[in-house]
């Protein structure tokens, strides 16, 4: 909205300095601070109302003991990230963009299925929320809306490019989804906002790791959407895609700002209201910039932590079946807590964790060159 008022304003009057506000990376960075600034007004203010009305973590069976002293810590935190990064991209994003728009639908609808599981967990305690076949629903319903508009995006249309995707490492090679892009979609936000809710287990964990594929993110969609770096680096030039970078960054800004509550010890959880959302709209950029198939890199925190999950209960299954007694390959799944239990530091276990996302965020964007 800013966007089109101060455009207007230079249009019409032409005051020296206005032209700015047209410059995509002067609205990225103005996204970064606005979202900063809203999580930083915001934060004190929700977790100030969630300790008031008395909204706050259950005790979770399945955590390390050590979690039990986190039972009371407010949750719903995720309002804080939503709030920060809604308005900002609402305020500096063109909103005629359609990759804009569909980012915008994914963040919220995904962010209402999670605030629904939350409500029910923590205000009308149902221990296990929203069922999970419904939560599926709405995470399926969410990847059919976004596939049927990629697969149909005229922009898309002009270059033979809906159904395409880019392969890492491969140079002058596209994949063709065709029929299966729409069900591939599907899976992607589906699996991504689980995986980033398994990741939610430790304070600073989740949100730290998505604003670092964030940033990463932020720098795809800017060269995807610039026809010259496009065209330097042989990838799919995306037209309009570089408006996703203000998304981007009002996410690394929203992600700093809660990560100030929620760092060790946490004031805040955020909760399935954030990380369904925030693990879903991940799915969605990538899915937008092109580059689904570098998704096990980019998000490889989040991919090693459900495949750890995933290999625990199956192990498990098969172990009691053969045996009679069900075996574990690791102390507790998600791999976090096997961390955990091995006796290493809640916060030396993030930080390493953010070490690595960093370092697979150095490799996702080698592949652009390395080819």
């Amino acid at each position: 909205m800013l966007y089109y008022i101060l455009s207007e304003i230079e249009k019409l009057y032409h005051p020296p300095g206005f032209g700015v506000f047209r410059f995509l990376t002067f609205r990225a960075a103005a996204a970064t601070i606005t979202a900063l600034l809203i999580s930083f007004w915001l934060g004190p203010k929700i977790i100030k109302f969630l300790k008031e009305k008395q909204i706050g973590e259950s005790a979770k069976i399945e955590a390390p003991k050590n979690h039990l002293s986190k039972a009371g810590t407010p949750t719903m935190g995720g309002l804080i990230v939503l709030g920060s990064v809604l308005i900002p991209t609402l305020l500096w994003g063109d909103l005629t963009n359609a990759y804009v728009q569909m980012i915008l639908f994914v963040t919220f609808a995904l962010g209402c299925v999670g605030f629904l599981d939350d409500y029910l967990k923590v205000v009308k305690k149902k221990p296990k929320g929203l069922i999970g076949w419904y939560k599926i629903i709405g995470q399926v319903s969410v990847g059919l809306v976004l596939g049927i508009v990629m697969y149909n995006l005229p922009e898309l249309a002009k270059i033979n490019a809906n159904t395409l995707t880019t392969v890492p490492f491969l140079k002058n090679f596209n994949f063709d989804l065709s029929i299966f892009y729409i069900p591939m979609v599907i899976f992607i936000i589906t699996a991504t906002s689980n995986a980033v809710n398994l990741t939610d287990g430790l304070d600073g964990l989740a949100i730290g790791t998505v604003g670092i594929v964030a940033m990463t993110l932020s720098v795809i969609s800017y060269v995807s959407g610039n026809i010259e770096f496009s065209s330097y680096l042989n990838i799919i030039y995306l037209r309009g895609n570089g408006e996703l970078v203000i998304y981007c960054t009002a996410l690394v800004g929203a992600a700093l700002g809660f990560l100030w509550f929620n760092s060790y010890p946490a004031q805040i959880f955020m909760g399935d209201t954030g990380s369904l959302a925030l693990g879903g709209a991940i799915g969605a950029m990538v899915i937008m910039v092109k580059k689904e198939f570098i998704l096990p890199i980019l998000g490889g925190v989040f991919f090693v932590e459900t495949v750890s999950v995933i290999i625990q209960r199956l192990y498990f299954k098969y172990t009691k079946k053969k045996y009679g007694e069900g075996k574990r390959i690791f102390k507790m799944a998600p791999l976090h807590h096997h961390f955990e239990l091995l006796g290493i530091p809640e916060s030396k276990i993030v930080t390493r964790f953010y070490i690595i996302a960093i370092l697979l965020m150095i490799i996702s964007l080698a592949t652009f060159k390395v080819r």
